[in-house]
């Protein structure tokens, strides 16, 4: 079977598993419409890809691929930002071909075709003149690395269009891995996983098992000490213990979650079940005590990581945009693989409270981390400002390591291909967003405003004459759903029938304020409550609060109903306010002097939107002490 032949089968899914529980459904299957996910979508292609581009070319990363050595600029990682963008652009010409954005591509891909050795070799931060050694630092030099972002962007190449030069380069540079770090090559793997996805899809592409061969020796030799000890220990790299021993994911969270996606995708075409068996018992207990509310992962700064279980500090929140991304992308595997509807579920919580939360309304500023407790105004950095990935409070242009506006460039761009999913006995409806679906044949439309309401309306379009089986997930929180008037419980409802054109499914998962407790365990937010409205965070912004009100003196009255208003939620609360110049801590407990006031909560997502502000999302409740 040619590459075109296997091509053709994919129909343009970022993932593309051969086996499993679950089929994806692609870019040409799925196409958003109007609605909260398919503004973001718009934005981010008509706004933050030539953001993106005019940047990288600013920066002179895009200028390594064909300057000399000596001048070259930006990070050792840098490279993968470029193919993160092709990525991206990729995605976005298989759902909506474009004369001008394909011309901007295909200049990019010469730029980066030609900085390839001949022995495909291809990085611009080593082994040139003046330049350390190929392979010399695997701990920090991220090679293999941007090969793999470099395969991934080839592969969204290769699903949406065909084979082309970007693919020809990225096989060439993959069959160069290959020999390199091949049985009898370099016996060790990369510092910042990312290789082992990219090499088991690019097997998907092209059928070539030598890809899946090495994504399993990358896979195996993980853990067993093969990278230098950090300061931050070994398990910074996830190299201090076997993929198949873990019980949780730890250390550094992007590079956490990327191996765990690859691992995946092994089991999943190697029919490797204690592989599969072990990755889904390290998302278990991550999910049970090192995820945020939000679904944001890493609570330690200073190494990106996961914390210590149940250490999740809100004011501390690293909660990296790219780990956000990365859950997405391990969640979704997970699920292609098994069919539990959990695991839509935390890729839904990340998406409206994460993924949709770092970009601006216009798609030029972004949030590298995402804090849940904002104590100080933050200084909005001028427009053609660089600054350190997490130095901003607020939103920012650009970051001296910009991986997460690439990477939320990628995600939004190929986003329609994370909705639904099929398998022999009909469609399974994961995501909920205004679409159209055409697989096969059957064909529905997806009305819906969710998440500002819970209503949703799957209408027939056109259906085969035998009976098939339409599942639609209810999420968690949803305890008083219906499907066509009759309450469903959270979980997945099956709807086996024998469809015509014209019908349509209700499905309404009553969406209404809630508040949510933590579990005590996690001590930085006991007595705390967050208010939630359907999947979506809700947060207190000082820009919402009376003049000398600050959000820190806000004690939440859980007594008083919470309601929908004015694009938030109303809640209650008493103001507590203490004296600043006097010794924190005492017996008795001092006096308060309090107030009351009434408090319009936003969804945290648009959190600082609106300029600089103070922020919590995690607030005091008032009956505790």
């Amino acid at each position: 079977m040619t590459i075109n032949e296997i091509i053709d089968q994919r129909l343009g899914a970022p993932v593309a598993p051969s086996l499993g529980r679950l089929q994806p459904l692609g870019l040409r299957e799925v196409t958003l419409r109007e609605g909260f996910w398919q503004r973001r979508q718009d934005v981010n292609r008509t706004n933050s890809l030539a953001h993106i581009e005019s940047w990288l070319e600013r920066a002179g990363w895009l200028g390594n691929f064909t300057g000399a050595p000596q001048h070259r600029r930006g990070r050792e990682f840098s490279d993968s930002e470029i193919y993160k963008l092709l990525e991206a652009m990729a995605w976005e010409l298989g759902r909506s071909p474009d004369a001008g954005l394909e011309e901007r591509y295909r200049s990019i891909v010469a730029r980066v075709a030609a900085a390839q050795d001949a022995d495909g070799y291809l990085n611009t931060n080593f082994g040139r003149p003046g330049q350390q050694p190929r392979y010399s630092d695997l701990e920090w030099g991220h090679e293999l690395y941007c090969y793999g972002h470099l395969i991934q962007a080839a592969v969204a190449r290769a699903r949406t269009f065909g084979a082309d030069q970007l693919v020809d380069v990225a096989i060439r540079a993959a069959d160069h891995l290959c020999d390199a770090f091949g049985p009898g090559g370099i016996a060790s793997v990369c510092g910042h996983a990312e290789i082992e996805p990219a090499l088991v899809e690019l097997y998907r592409v092209t059928g070539n098992t030598r890809y899946l061969d090495q994504a399993r020796l990358f896979v195996e030799r993980r853990g067993h000490q093969v990278l230098s000890d950090i300061e931050f220990g070994r398990s910074y790299f996830q190299d201090d213990m076997p993929v198949r021993e873990a019980t949780v994911l730890r250390g550094h969270a992007v590079r956490a979650v990327y191996l765990a996606a690859g691992a995946v995708d092994l089991a999943v075409e190697t029919g490797d079940t204690d592989l599969l068996d072990a990755v889904t018992r390290q998302w278990q207990n991550t999910v049970a005590r090192r995820v945020y509310i939000t679904g944001g992962i890493g609570s330690r700064h200073q190494d990106e990581a996961f914390g210590e279980d149940f250490v999740l500090p809100p004011d501390r929140a690293y909660s990296e945009t790219c780990a956000g991304v990365g859950s997405v992308m391990l969640a979704w595997r997970l699920l292609l693989a098994q069919g539990d509807a959990r695991y839509a579920d935390l890729m839904e919580r990340t998406l409206f409270n994460v993924i949709a939360t770092s970009p601006s309304d216009d798609g030029t500023r972004f949030f590298y981390a995402n804090t849940l407790h904002q104590r100080e105004t933050g200084t909005e950095p001028a427009p053609d400002a660089l600054v350190p990935r997490a130095a901003s409070t607020l939103r920012a242009p650009w970051f001296s390591v910009s991986c997460c506006p690439t990477n939320l460039a990628r995600t939004f761009a190929s986003l329609a291909g994370y909705i639904a999913t099929k398998d022999d006995d009909g469609v399974q409806i994961h995501q909920y967003a205004a679409a159209s679906i055409r697989t096969g044949d059957i064909g529905l439309d997806v009305e819906t405003d969710y998440p500002v309401s819970g209503q949703v309306a799957i209408r027939v379009v056109h259906s085969p004459a035998a009976p098939w089986t339409l599942t639609l997930r209810i999420p968690h929180w949803a305890t008083g759903a219906t499907v066509d008037g009759a309450q469903v419980s959270p979980g997945l409802v099956h709807l086996r029938r024998d469809f015509t054109a014209g019908d349509t499914v209700l499905l309404d998962l009553a969406v209404t304020p809630r508040l949510t407790t933590a579990d005590p365990r996690i001590d930085a937010v006991r007595g705390c409550a967050v208010v939630e409205r359907g999947p979506v965070v809700y947060c207190a912004e000082s820009v919402d609060l009376p003049d000398g009100v600050p959000v820190d003196a806000l004690r939440l009255d859980p007594g008083v109903p919470l309601h929908d208003h004015d694009g938030g939620v109303a809640a209650s609360c008493q103001v507590t306010l203490l004296d600043d110049d006097s010794w924190p801590y005492h017996d008795p407990a001092p006096e308060l002097r309090t107030g009351a006031v009434d408090v319009t909560l936003r969804p945290y997502h648009d959190w600082a939107s609106r300029g600089p502000s103070t922020m919590r999302v995690w607030l005091p409740l008032a009956d505790q002490p």
